[in-house]
């Protein structure tokens, strides 16, 4: 008898390929190739560990580094804070105990754990990759199965090396044509949000699609992979293509000789069959996408920044109370346009769009430029890698120039959980992920951006087009 091929998407490929066990009528057992930690997630998770009287099954399959609870400036001396010294220093003992690899700050190694990963080849095509962290979607950008997962479930990896999880649905989101000049990944992310809802993509794995995804950079893939947990999703992932294996090609960790070969080999069956299907379709044209800027309490509350802010018209009950609440902790009102609203705080870093490209580009928009007087800017590499780089291309003479200074790498002002808080009330355009309320400190007000939009509010000390400044 003919065997009949059933038509797989990329994710099928990669989630059935790694699938342990299928427990009866529950989740599956997941093999994951690759497990990131941080300071803040992990140690619970050792503690249950040692309560059991066990030690880290596979430690060269997991890579750690400290970074949402570092400061930015000094990090040669201790961290001030006792929680976050104490958690940092945790961190340490417990890989020293386990046998992993540990980037501590100031090592060549260390940075954000979702910019070092991609950094160093250690994310590859077709990997299952976990963090405790939300935005582990990131690593998705090179073709790979990548989620966040719970303090429990980081016990679970760490004891076992799998994971047991349901799967999920699969969602492709297609954008076909040209990026207008100006608009990057992260206003593309934003867009989609803005037009799928915060909840959107709630159960369901992302495949990005179309010419306007493949024309991506890595960097801007990896951006774009970063907000899928954004719209719900559990994650996001793009086929791997030239622009990937030119990517990984010499990396450190990456394949050598003959193992890249077998790799290539490998990686070029990553990609959804034709005729596969998805549970749930979108398609965008590049051409509607504007840079973006949100307005309001989470990241599906953004508009094209030449727009006005949507009125409620049409929303009612607790949906209509809830935007209302949203636009009263901004300070804005309905139908407000948002370019020239004042801007107190600039950031540019995170794991969104703390890569060598984001700070390439926020250097040539403000070469020439000086620093709005009204605006603290905070520039914060992703990674010691992305600092070392931004120097060695003589980036940092343009910003010193242009009235920025650059900081040492962390998470910084994405969230507050180490010294680079936001003040209650202000304005801080940031090219982070989330805007939720006191998300940068207690009574800040986050407006999310793309590099170049925040390089705009940099010097002009507004909200801007960077179109019309560039």
């Amino acid at each position: 008898m003919e065997r009949i091929m059933t038509a797989k998407t990329l994710f099928d490929k990669i989630w059935d390929a790694h699938v342990v066990k299928q427990v009866e009528g529950g989740p599956n057992v997941l093999y994951i190739d690759r497990h990131f930690i941080h300071e803040v997630t992990s140690p619970v998770a050792f503690l249950g560990l040692k309560n059991r009287g066990l030690k880290v099954y596979r430690p060269d399959q997991t890579t750690a580094t400290p970074d949402h609870n570092v400061p930015t400036i000094n990090q040669h001396l201790s961290i001030k804070d006792e929680l976050s010294r104490n958690q940092v220093d945790m961190l340490k003992k417990n890989c020293d105990e386990n046998g992993i690899v540990y980037h501590g700050l100031g090592t060549e190694g260390h940075g954000v754990v979702h910019i070092i990963g991609p950094e160093m080849g250690l994310t590859q095509p077709g990997m299952t990759i976990v963090c405790g962290d939300s935005h582990t979607s990131t690593h998705g950008a090179f073709g790979a199965i990548a989620f966040g997962i719970g303090t429990s479930e980081v016990e679970m990896v760490l004891a076992s090396q799998c994971i047991m999880q349901p799967k999920p649905k699969k969602m492709r989101i297609t954008v076909n044509g040209t990026l207008d000049k100006g608009v990057t990944a992260k206003d593309i992310a934003l867009y989609i949000i803005s037009k799928i809802s915060t909840s959107g993509g709630t159960g369901h794995f992302i495949e990005y699609a179309g010419s306007a995804i493949t024309s991506l950079s890595m960097e801007g893939r990896m951006t774009l992979c970063n907000l899928s947990i954004e719209s719900g999703a559990r994650g996001g992932m793009i086929a791997p293509d030239e622009t990937t294996f030119n990517y990984v090609k010499g990396r450190q960790f990456a394949p050598k000789g003959e193992d890249w070969e077998k790799a290539m080999e490998k990686w070029a069956e990553l990609k959804s069959d034709e005729g596969a299907v998805f549970d749930t379709e979108y398609t965008f044209d590049a051409a509607d996408i504007e840079p973006m800027i949100t307005y309001g309490t989470n990241p599906g509350m953004g508009i094209g920044v030449s727009q006005t802010i949507p009125t409620s018209e049409g929303l009612s009950g607790t949906d209509k109370t809830t935007y209302q609440k949203s636009l009263q902790y901004m300070g804005y009102h309905e139908g407000d346009a948002m370019k020239g609203k004042p801007v107190d705080f600039v950031f540019l870093g995170s794991c969104t769009n703390g890569r060598i490209e984001d700070f390439r580009q926020f250097a040539a928009f403000v070469k020439g430029k000086k620093k709005a007087d009204n605006v603290t800017a905070w520039l914060v590499p992703g990674s010691k890698a992305v600092q070392n780089q931004i120097e060695a291309e003589g980036l940092v003479p343009i910003l010193e120039e242009a009235g920025f200074e650059l900081r040492q790498p962390g998470c910084s002002a994405c969230l507050a959980m180490n010294d680079d808080k936001i003040p209650t009330g202000k304005y801080s355009v940031s090219t982070s992920n989330r805007n939720f309320e006191g998300r940068q400190g207690p009574g800040a007000r986050t407006l999310l951006a793309s590099p170049l939009t925040a390089a705009a509010a940099a010097v002009s000390g507004v909200i801007a087009d960077p179109r019309e400044m560039m």
